[in-house]
């Protein structure tokens, strides 16, 4: 009896356009919640951010908060999950057996990690990737093949402890513990090293423990092809765009006022629940854009959403372009503007680098080049089997 041959990454053509669509967009999410923890010696505030805001870093602060922080990357997990199962659903279709889809789940989880740890010891600590291929490898046989009450048990057990673990992220901090990070090391060898470190206790474990559930849930709206046919489901993603961005907003409020320096002062007790609740707002935000996007595909082919689609080919290529240019441009070690700019300014360089990215991206589509990322993650992933 012979074996399915497994057929390969999925072509360009047979692409799904809504996923690459919503990866296109996240990338400017991910790039506006990064940027400001390259920021340092302005303060310690809530979240990363620094203490020392003016009125725009305010405004910038309490729009990211409420719209971008805690919900970019929730969206990236569920894209990450919907991946897999549309993965396994190509396999599946040629009679490739369970296990040897799981098999190639966990290779390519094994991929990532190692992506991820070359990509936080170099250049940015807070690394999401590795974390991905971390839940990939422990979660592949229930991603694979496991019942659709396991997937929504598995999110529900990790919007829980998501929330949990976030408790920590409302704790206030001294300026001298806000400072300790590598961005601030003005050492290139001594950063490295300090990276390193940042990376084995926050990037990986921690990360992995807060994205897991988002990453069944994209799983389970994978085996719907919610994004795969979005027209099929128009009321449905609206009703969750509407509500999951609704939720981001109100759950995500108090925290958001506290980090922004608005409002009544907040004492310990409240911020460590508004941190809960803004974590909570995290995973239905992170749905609800999911959702928009996928409604945003039907409005067809065009300049911009052609080149999202590009830049969403190419996500994991653009993600680390990401981390290039605000090493380059940020931490202590190399021009520092981290110490001299703020929130807002911040922002705009997010902004920028997004849009070069972009054109890099479609530029990359129209000579009919893939992302050399995705090229080495599919190269090390689908390798012939000895």
């Amino acid at each position: 009896m012979t074996t399915a041959a497994d057929p390969g990454a999925t072509p360009t053509t047979d692409r799904a356009p809504a996923p690459d669509l919503a990866r296109g967009g996240m990338l400017l999410l991910i790039a506006l919640a990064n940027v400001h923890t390259y920021l340092y010696a302005q303060g310690a505030g809530v979240r990363s951010y620094p203490g020392d805001l003016d009125a725009p870093d305010r405004v910038v602060v309490l729009t990211q908060m409420l719209l971008v922080d805690g919900r970019a990357y929730p969206l990236f997990a569920l894209l990450f999950g919907y991946g897999v199962t549309q993965l396994a659903w190509r396999r599946a279709a040629v009679g490739l057996p369970v296990d040897a889809v799981t098999a190639l789940v966990r290779r390519r989880g094994l991929v990532m990690i190692g992506i991820g740890f070359t990509h936080g010891v170099l250049l940015f600590s807070g690394d999401i990737v590795g974390a991905y291929g971390l839940v990939a490898v422990a979660l592949a046989a229930a991603l694979v093949a496991g019942s659709d009450r396991t997937l929504l048990v598995i999110t529900g057990v990790g919007v829980v402890v998501a929330a949990l673990l976030s408790l920590l992220s409302g704790l206030p901090i001294t300026d001298e513990v806000a400072d300790a990070r590598s961005v601030a090391v003005p050492d290139a060898l001594g950063a490295l090293a300090f990276r390193g470190f940042e990376w084995g206790l926050n990037g990986l474990l921690v990360q992995a423990i807060a994205v897991f559930g988002m990453v069944a849930l994209g799983a389970w709206a994978g085996r719907r092809r919610l994004l795969d046919d979005p027209a099929a489901h128009r009321v449905l993603l609206t009703r969750v765009a509407v509500v999951g961005v609704a939720l981001a907003v109100l759950l995500g409020l108090p925290f958001a006022l506290a980090a922004a320096g608005l409002g009544p002062e907040q004492g310990v007790g409240l911020q460590v629940l508004g941190a809960a609740l803004h974590t909570v707002g995290g995973f239905a935000g992170g749905a609800g854009l999911a959702a928009a996007f996928g409604l945003l595909a039907l409005r067809g082919a065009g300049p911009v959403l052609s080149a999202l689609g590009a830049c969403g080919r190419r996500s994991l290529s653009c993600y680390l372009a990401q981390s290039v240019a605000f090493a380059a441009l940020l931490p202590a070690w190399t021009l520092g503007l981290g110490a001299r700019i703020g929130v807002a300014d911040a922002a705009l360089v997010a902004l920028g680098v997004w849009l070069v990215v972009l054109l890099v991206a479609v530029a990359s589509e129209r000579a009919g080049y893939r992302g050399p990322a995705e090229t080495l993650l599919r190269r090390l992933t689908y390798r012939a089997r000895r």
